[in-house]
Formats: C-alpha cells, structure tokens, sequence
C-alpha cells in the first residue's frame, strides 16, 4: 500500500540530468569524519577505497551534518543515530524524532490526554502500572528526565503502585553510568513513597543481553526479559537495585549485566507483571521494544506514526526498481526506517529486499568482518543482473563493532567495511553507473572519551575512558562513477546540508527533481 491521501507521485524530469543509469546507495553505519589519531579506527584502519574518493574527486566528496537538528533532534547536544538518520537519508526532509516529540508532549500535558493514557489510567485503582525501558540519559533510545516527569506526572493523575523494570545502557553512554542513574532514580521513587505511592523498581539487565532484541534476531534476550518482567523470575535476586547492579558489574558490562529481580524479605519479586496492570515502555524509539510488544500481546504494537511521501515511494511510482539489502542487524534501516517507518515493500514487483542473518549468540568484536563482505556480494550481483536502477545497502561494521569498544575489532571492522564499498565500487563501473557513499552518524572515528580541550580520558586507575557510543561527527558523502554526467559536482551554497539533503541528491541522479518541500539537492550541473 501507499502513503494515504490525493499524492502527486510524478515527479518532473530533471533538465539536464539523464535518467537510466544504475545507483548504488551505500550506507557506511557509524563512519564519521573525525582527527586522525590512534583512537579513530577507520584512519587506523586500511580503507584505501575510501581514501581515494576523499582524496581523488575534492569537488564530489564533503562532509553532511548527521545529528542534532539536522535528523529532527531537539538540540545539537544530541547524538544522531541509525533510525533517524536513515529515516532523514530516506525521507528527504526533516521531522521531529522520539526525543523531542516526548519532550513537547510532556511540556504540554498532551501526553495524558490521549487514549493510551486513559487506557493504562484504568489500572491505576487496582492494578499497578509498569515502566519498562532503557534507564540512561544517551538520548538515543530514551532519556532519564522522560522517566523522571512520566513518573511524577502519573502519581499526580492517579497511580497507586508503580513498577519500573530498569535495561541498563553503557553503550550509548559511558560504561558504568548505569550506577548514577539507578541511584537517581531510587531517589525519585523514595520521594514517591513518601507521598503514599507505592513505586519500586521490579527487575532489571543490560539492554543487549534482556528485552532489547530488533528484527526477531534473538528471542532468548526477550525471553530473558519476560522471566525477570513478567514471571518474577531470574538468575539472581536482590533486595536493592544498586546492589544489584554494582555486583553484576563484577562480571558484565552495562550492556550485558544478567537479569534480575527485586525480592522482599520472603524472597518473593517486588512486581512482576499480572493480568490487569498496564505495561509502559518509555523508550521513544520503537525498534527494540516490538519484540517485547508482541510477547506481551500488544495488539497495536505495529501502528506507529509514519514519515510520509519518501524518496522510495516517489521513485518506485516513477519506475525505478529497487535493490535493498543489509544483514539483520540493520536490515530494518536500509528498508523499514528508510521509508519512513513502514513495513514491506511499497510494491514488491518493483523491489527486492534481502535480509543476511547477522551471526548470533557472539558479540560483534568476535567476527568483526560481519557480514561486510555478504552484503557487497549481493549488491554486485544485483547490479550486474541490471534488473534494478538503485542498489542500496547498509553495511553496518563500524556501527555494530565500534559500540562494543573494541578498538583493535574496529580497526578490522572497517577495513571489512572498505573492501565491501571497492566490490560495489567496481560493479557500477562495469555498468556504467553511479555511486554515493554516504554514512547515518559517527562512531568509529573516535573511540575514547575526551577532555574539552580533546585529549582521552583515563579514570582513577590510569584505563583508557573507551566510547562505545555515537558521536555527533559530520559524517561523508561521495559521488562518481563512469554514469556521472560531466559537470555534476557538489554545490558550495548548502554548507550546513545534512542527511535529509540526500534524497533529492540521488533523486537527481535518477533524473528526476525532488518534490519542492524536499530539503535541497546537494549537487549541480555546470556546463551541461
């Protein structure tokens, strides 16, 4: 199906840009543009396919914002991330993400005027409303403040008893952060309780090892969740939360800390979740709550808001056949974020999406190659088939290993990630094609934390501070290829372009003008 309402999907023929040459649409995950040094993986790295599009065409190759406001988040604090940005690569215009469509409808009340909050309100005499996400303030999936005023907010309208069943983070923020924020918020609920609610937290784990699963990959996580959530069971039980998760550290990372339950003095869980309660998640990001979603038997789990009239939408209506493929771990962004949010092909005559199960069971340093070299081999072949007019790939190693803070693995994971791009590389040039490298946000290029003034922080012991999160880097953009019409280069009057400004780019390329409240095109034709 389409996007509803009276759409105009012809879309007007570019003047001087050809159609009918073959795109491939590369999506570097996690690849930002960073100073060289030894703690930026992709110079470390050998990325000799990369270097020569920086290095060889200065005129098709710059730097695009890809966080902040440029994808749609409230400030430039804000690190970007894979959902919004593919979501912004895809959409071709900028529109309000999680984070600050939460911030204004808490700052408004709007929040509690709508039909979920009067249908989770009708447990608020009898049952007991649970808050389940990601406990951080990384911005990326949620945010501890949200928290904090959703708690309040509801004690306010009427919640007797509150259960919050806390995911550590350490990926999106510093490893070992998870103690303050389960500090901070044990503060909140003790406050809560001396104004006669009943608020604890339940159960807990680390985000990659309990309930934070995507795309079906592994339901052992889920299932892990749903015992400590649901059932009141887990490997290990405390009275605190605290002290749970300090003795957890002992042998995980934040990411990974094993499951547990709150108990009482019989030993018996604090608030597992029983028919007639109502279930909240509080991260503003979907992805990695539908599994949760579905074992709790949400009936509209699937109904999110959708980014309407993508650049794959208009393309598909105007005859281009469409390549899209990654491995499981970003298979959803290349399709499902890509066009706004939306499940399944827009018209599955005209395209062809290709998942590569990720590899499971493993952290992704373990196999930092991943499925780098799957992905370019599908794309060549799709190309060379000359079955579709745009190939577009995510390839997501810099990503996926930079965020376990391995920096030896990432060096790896990006040079896996370069010799993938050269085998896409080379299938356009044998077509006759076009290439755009692009990438959704920083990672790789900076793995430690940093001082004001730049330089890597070491804690009290003299260890490297590692990041294992974002950052807010431009990240590139590349153009080339022998179906680059003479004359295109990027133009020098978009000097703040963000990933938003990419759809009406490759719009061009297929030959055709983006619709006029696309963001602007970063390209021209001089001479042509």
């Amino acid at each position: 199906m389409g996007s509803s309402g009276q759409v105009s999907w012809k879309l007007e023929d570019h003047p001087s840009l050809p159609k009918g040459k073959t795109i491939a649409l590369i999506v570097l995950d996690g690849w930002g543009e960073y100073k060289p040094d030894e703690y930026n993986c992709i110079h470390v790295a050998q990325t000799p396919t990369m270097d020569s599009l920086k290095q060889d065409a200065p005129e098709k190759w710059r730097l695009i914002r890809a966080h902040g406001k440029a994808v749609g988040l409230p400030t430039e604090d804000d690190m970007g991330n894979s959902e919004v940005g593919h979501n912004a690569l895809g959409a071709g215009r900028i529109f309000a993400q999680g984070a600050k469509l939460v911030d204004l409808a808490l700052a408004s009340g709007k929040i509690y005027e709508g039909e979920g909050f009067k249908y989770i309100s009708e447990c608020f005499e009898k049952g007991t409303l649970h808050l389940i996400g990601l406990l951080s303030d990384g911005g990326v999936h949620s945010r501890l403040d949200q928290v904090q005023l959703l708690l309040k907010g509801a004690s306010e309208r009427g919640a007797k008893r509150i259960r919050v069943h806390i995911l550590t983070d350490g990926r999106d923020v510093l490893d070992g952060s998870s103690v303050g924020f389960v500090e901070t918020l044990e503060n909140d609920l003790a406050k809560l309780r001396e104004n006669g609610v009943d608020a604890r937290i339940a159960s807990g784990g680390g985000r990659m090892y309990v309930t934070m699963d995507r795309y079906e990959n592994d339901w052992d996580v889920v299932k892990r969740g749903w015992d400590a959530q649901v059932l009141g069971e887990a490997p290990h039980k405390f009275t605190n939360a605290v002290e749970a998760v300090k003795k957890l550290r002992e042998s995980a990372n934040d990411q990974y800390l094993a499951p547990f339950v709150i108990v009482d003095e019989n030993e018996k869980a604090v608030g597992p979740i029983l028919d007639g309660d109502a279930v909240v998640t509080f991260n503003f990001r979907a992805d990695r709550m539908v599994m949760l979603a579905k074992a709790l038997e949400y009936q509209d789990f699937d109904k999110f808001d959708r980014i309407d009239r993508t650049s794959g939408e208009y393309l598909v209506h105007n005859g281009v056949r469409t390549f899209a493929c990654s491995e499981t771990v970003k298979f959803g962004h290349v399709t499902f974020f890509w066009n706004g949010n939306r499940s399944g092909c827009f018209n599955p005559e005209m395209e062809e999406y290709v998942e590569i199960p990720s590899d499971v069971g493993i952290t992704f340093n373990v196999q930092p190659k991943m499925k780098a070299l799957e992905i370019g081999e599908k794309a060549r072949d799709a190309i060379l088939s000359r079955k579709f007019d745009q190939v577009r790939v995510n390839i997501p190693n810099g990503d996926m290993v930079g965020h376990t803070g391995d920096i030896q693995a990432t060096v790896v994971a990006c040079k896996a990630a370069d010799e993938a791009v050269k085998m896409i590389i080379d299938a356009i040039e044998q077509v006759g094609g076009i290439y755009v490298v692009t990438a959704d946000h920083g990672n790789a290029e900076d793995m430690v934390k940093r001082n004001k003034s730049g330089q890597p922080l070491h804690d009290k012991n003299g260890n490297l501070q590692i990041l294992t999160s974002h950052t807010c880097q431009p990240v590139p953009i590349a153009i080339g290829g022998p179906g680059l019409a003479a004359g295109v280069r990027f133009r020098n009057d978009v000097p703040d372009g963000g990933l938003a400004n990419v759809a009406a780019t490759v719009m061009n390329l297929h030959g055709y003008v983006a619709p006029s409240d696309y963001e602007p095109t970063l390209i021209e034709a001089v001479n042509n």
